[in-house]
């Protein structure tokens, strides 16, 4: 995924609080100074996303979810990075970085990182590309997320982890989420897959189900909004066992995937993973 280094964000998407992007009655804010998570996505002027620095909807980069003990082997290169999830490492260097904003519209916008940015432990130069697209009548976003290597190859993943909130307030009942997964990985004690695949389990989850056909879900909040994630991504972890919010993640390979199911990253081989979400409103039962 290559880009310009041409900025052209105006005082309009961009704020001290982030890029604004806007269509129809859908207006979304990205934070490059926060991982580059979408901070806030309100549709209809109703919030979905768990507001807080932690939360919103965060890109997993250069790995995704758990690395065991924060180890990963490139050939006969063993490296380590730092365990924020002890005993592991958890969700990449990508969400705790500044990113830089190359492009910005009032529907789009384009940001980077280097995968060697000083406050990055990762070992490899290389570098990491989100475009954040809203449709221009305001009826969906798809982000898409380019790692590409500068010299050496190395394995890499990513993806995004949303947190979308549980209940949208004023009296509305809870999110009902709808997915068919053909298995899942077994989760061991140590919250990493066994590399079992088992019939998937009803929840609560912490866990990563295999979508051959592609990543699709539903989420329902009776009466006010459908909205439908898809994603050509092969994964998707689902975290629910907190009472705030509802995480549908998708991405290109499992938990401590740089070790189990390694996607190499070459100079001429680029890691691609796009995602869609799309949806109605359904108070008024229109598209």
């Amino acid at each position: 995924m290559s880009t310009d280094n041409t900025t052209q964000g105006t005082a309009r998407t961009q704020t001290p609080e982030g890029v604004r992007l806007a269509a129809g009655d859908t207006e979304l804010t990205v934070r490059p100074d926060l991982g580059c998570r979408i901070a806030s996505l309100r549709i209809g002027g109703t919030e979905l996303l768990r507001q807080g620095p932690r939360y919103g909807c965060f890109p997993m980069v250069p790995w995704c979810g758990r690395l065991a003990h924060g180890e990963f082997r490139n050939g006969g290169e063993l490296h380590r990075m730092p365990l924020n999830a002890a005993p592991h490492a958890i969700h990449g260097t990508g969400r705790d970085l500044r990113w830089r904003t190359v492009r910005t519209s009032a529907t789009e916008g384009i940001f980077t990182y280097d995968l060697k940015d000083p406050a990055a432990p990762w070992p490899y130069p290389g570098q990491v590309t989100q475009l954040v697209e809203l449709a221009e009548d305001g009826g969906s976003l798809t982000l898409t997320m380019g790692v590409e290597a500068t010299t050496d190859s190395f394995p890499a993943q990513a993806g995004w982890h949303p947190w979308f909130l549980r209940n949208l307030g004023e009296g509305g009942k809870d999110v009902h989420l709808d997915f068919g997964p053909e298995w899942q990985e077994e989760r061991g004690a140590d919250h990493l897959p066994t590399g079992h695949r088992i019939p998937p389990k009803p929840g609560p989850w912490d866990d990563c189900f295999g979508m051959p056909q592609g990543v699709a879900a539903t989420l329902t909040w009776p009466g006010r909004l459908e909205l439908k994630i898809t994603s050509r991504a092969e994964w998707a972890v689902v975290y629910d066992e907190q009472e705030a919010a509802v995480c549908v993640e998708p991405q290109t390979g499992p938990p401590n995937g740089l070790n189990t199911l390694p996607r190499l990253v070459t100079p001429i081989d680029p890691l691609e993973i796009s995602m869609t979400w799309s949806w109605r409103n359904l108070s008024r039962g229109t598209a």
